[in-house]
């Protein structure tokens, strides 16, 4: 019996070579190559077949119709940028038990009750198993079919007899293909999966949604070239083990990456959040040193957090910087604005910042809410509860002004707060703005006189 050939495949960017290497040369990424078996070509021009395509002249292409298919879910279509788009391929990843198929099958049932039929092909568990969650959620649409298979070709044979709207495939990674001579997950089993589910969704018109597991890093396992061929990457971010789930968007070739949706996880699944801010600031303790109200924009919704901090004696030679929610690196730059330029001494404390509810935020315009929230810890006195903080802090200490402000401080005065503190440069575009006070200020200094309990 002849010897199995094998390669070696580095699983971000597919690069091969016939030996290990421990630095890609085509990505650079270190460690990244595994072995994987040398698949068998493909004997005869129509062992792969194409999409049909032929060249046309960009005046003779009719326009596509807009039409989206919508879940009846308002978060997830938000997310995927108004609905399914007819003939999308969509990648949807998250730690285990996250909610993933969770939030697809509810999401299904949503377009099969309006008339789209789905087949749901699940790899994991048995039909018993599948049919009871199913009950548990109160799906029983009758154009929502149900297949447990792993074999991509048995799949497709069911698509075929089914013409559906929109195929579902859970997971990825239990998905096989007979052709290729490589267990379910491998990364040339991913690699040949994910090419077939591409070209049934752009030559049949069929809406195709992947779930997929994911790596310690975060990232879908498998090679990276399924991120880059599919049109849309969802993940579902939060603690399994609390209620809150955010789904964001990496990539949308139909809609923004910077939308997220609100879930609440329930025993009914996952419903969602209609007032994201009035969730997030549910559990904020009034009064309490080291806690400040900043906004955040994702996408084209204004999102209210609560931005903690405490600082600390140091126990070690070295003092501690801990971010939750916050970049670690933007942390260690506005503490040292604040030595520098407040003369604010934290060289011997341990800093620990935290945005309640999970949230993660990359947006410079809660930097003032992070240098306030720092300096109410320091000095333990609490900041007014009934303020808001909006700006993004410079390396001079100066304040510069966000985008959209006048979005954030109608979110504000919407939850009730009575004042807001921002950037001058904001305040000439909030002349017109109601029950609320608006404070602009122009460095940090300026901010901390603008709370009485901080003021130097």
């Amino acid at each position: 019996m002849a010897k199995e050939r094998v390669q070696f495949v580095c699983r971000e960017c597919g690069y091969e070579s016939a030996r290990w290497l421990g630095r890609c040369p085509q990505c650079g990424m270190w460690n990244a190559l595994v072995e994987a078996p040398v698949p068998q070509r493909d004997s005869g021009a129509a062992a792969r077949p194409g999409i049909g395509g032929v060249p046309k002249r960009l005046s003779e292409f009719a326009p596509t119709s807009d039409a989206r298919l919508s879940t009846a879910i308002g978060e997830f279509d938000r997310v995927l940028g108004g609905g399914v788009v007819p003939g999308s391929f969509i990648l949807v990843g998250g730690d285990p038990g996250i909610g993933k198929s969770t939030l697809v099958m509810q999401g299904m049932d949503g377009l099969a009750r309006q008339g789209v039929r789905v087949v749901y092909s699940s790899g994991e568990e048995s039909p018993g198993q599948t049919g009871m969650r199913a009950r548990r959620l109160g799906i029983s649409g009758d154009e929502f079919y149900i297949v447990c298979e792993t074999s991509l070709d048995a799949i497709l044979d069911h698509v075929a007899a089914l013409q559906p709207g929109v195929l579902v495939i859970d997971s990825i990674q239990t998905t096989h293909r007979t052709g290729v001579a490589s267990s379910p997950g491998s990364i040339g089993q991913v690699r040949e999966c994910g090419a077939e589910l591409m070209r049934v969704a752009k030559s049949d018109g069929v809406a195709v949604i992947v779930i997929g597991h994911v790596t310690k890093e975060g990232l879908v396992a498998g090679p990276r070239t399924l991120e880059h061929m599919v049109d849309t990457v969802l993940y579902i971010e939060g603690d399994r083990y609390h209620q809150y789930r955010l789904l964001r968007a990496a990539k949308n070739r139909f809609g923004s990456t910077n939308e997220i949706g609100v879930f609440e996880m329930s025993g009914a699944g996952l419903q969602e959040v209609p007032n994201p801010s009035q969730m997030f600031l549910s559990e904020r303790v009034r009064g309490a040193p080291g806690s400040v109200v900043g906004c955040a924009i994702e996408g084209t919704r204004p999102l209210l957090v609560e931005t903690q901090a405490l600082v600390s004696p140091s126990c070690y030679g070295v003092p501690q910087r801990v971010a939750t929610g916050v970049d670690r690196q933007r942390l260690a730059m506005l503490l040292a604005v604040l030595e520098r330029r407040v003369g604010m001494r934290l060289g011997d404390s341990d800093v620990f910042v935290n945005v309640a509810g999970g949230l993660r935020v990359t947006e410079p315009a809660l930097d003032l809410s992070v240098v306030l929230a720092v300096a109410s810890s320091v000095k333990n006195a609490a900041c007014d509860p009934d303020a808001i903080v909006v700006g993004e802090v410079g390396l001079g200490g100066e304040v510069r002004g966000v985008s959209q402000a006048a979005r954030r401080v109608a979110e504000a005065a919407k939850l009730g707060f009575a004042r807001c503190i921002i950037a001058a440069a904001n305040v000439k575009s909030l002349d017109d703005a109601e029950n609320i006070t608006i404070r602009g200020v122009r460095d940090v200094i300026d901010a901390l006189d603008a709370i009485d309990t901080l003021s130097r």
